[in-house]
């Protein structure tokens, strides 16, 4: 099932390289950023630093370059819970409003209780190809916007809990400290309405977005877990809506919750945004500390 993901997120990259070279060599004309999308539809920096809402990604390539342009932004994402602080910077690229690449360095420490100082590390390659729609244009049918894309994850190590022989997340009971998640998303947007649907069905064994590792002793197969978003557009430059994440449970040191949040995004200009968010994310190592973790998730966005 790795090498399966794998192979699947290898097979993205070269048709990610082979369909913007093709596009590119179309587009000769092609000087700089034209920023031509309507504000907002390049989305947000989602938490893994693709472009969708806070915590799944979308169909939606980042940036606001046309099929003839491209675009980028730098991000800077904050969760704070009662006991842990997440920190994420990270850039993005959209090429020609088809492909999309993203990087992305996860930081999570305890801020308090008994697992006050632990750190952990995670960075993430993103990689997203559209496939079918438009999420613009396409008004007149039912056809969604579809993409698939995958996110190559690599654990950098646990430091704090050395005095417990524990280094990485397979001292913890994970198979491994490294994978990839591949995933199908549908972006539905409802001009008339001002409304925009997401569903995203993503291949994973991530613990914890895998900030814990992939797969453990309970489960170690990759599965198919959906991922919903759904936002109304208050203004043209204001947006408020849900998101719910489903997640595995492959370890039993962590009984590992599904994720929601409610937030709210604004756009001032094309080249700002921020998001605010209440999130729920459930136990995280409920053995050392079994409180549910909610908190304020907070994400800004420049680019073009």
């Amino acid at each position: 099932m790795v090498r399966l993901s794998r192979v699947l997120a290898g097979m993205l990259a070269g048709a990610l390289t082979l369909v913007c070279g093709a596009c590119w060599a179309d587009n000769d004309a092609i000087a700089g950023p034209d920023m031509g999308k309507l504000l907002a539809t390049g989305g947000v920096s989602e938490v893994e630093g693709a472009g969708g809402g806070g915590l799944t990604p979308w169909a939606l390539i980042t940036g606001y370059g046309t099929k003839d342009s491209y675009g980028a932004n730098l991000h800077y994402t904050y969760l704070s819970t009662q006991d842990y602080r997440l920190t994420s910077p990270g850039v993005a690229f959209g090429l020609l409003d088809r492909g999309e690449i993203s990087f992305a360095e996860q930081d999570f420490t305890g801020t308090d209780k008994a697992l006050y100082g632990v750190r952990l590390r995670q960075s993430i390659v993103g990689l997203k190809l559209k496939v079918l729609g438009d999420a613009v244009y396409d008004q007149d049918s039912w056809l969604p916007q579809v993409a698939i894309g995958a996110q190559i994850k690599d654990d950098e190590g646990i430091a704090g809990l050395e005095a417990l022989g524990v280094h990485n997340a397979t001292d913890l009971g994970a198979k491994s400290n490294s994978g990839t998640d591949v995933y199908i998303a549908a972006t539905k947007l409802f001009l008339d309405e001002s409304i925009l649907a997401n569903l995203t069905l993503r291949y994973t064994k991530a613990n914890e977005f895998g900030l814990l590792g992939f797969g453990g002793d309970l489960h170690n197969d990759y599965q198919i877990e959906p991922e919903v978003s759904l936002a109304y557009l208050i203004t043209r430059k204001l947006a408020a809506g849900i998101e719910y994440r489903q997640k595995p449970h492959n370890l039993s040191i962590d009984d590992e919750h599904d994720a929601y949040d409610a937030f709210i995004a604004w756009f001032p200009t094309r080249n700002v945004s921020l998001t605010v968010a209440y999130v729920d994310l459930g136990t995280i190592v409920k053995p050392f500390n079994p409180t549910n973790q909610h908190g304020i998730y907070v994400s800004a966005q420049v680019g073009f």
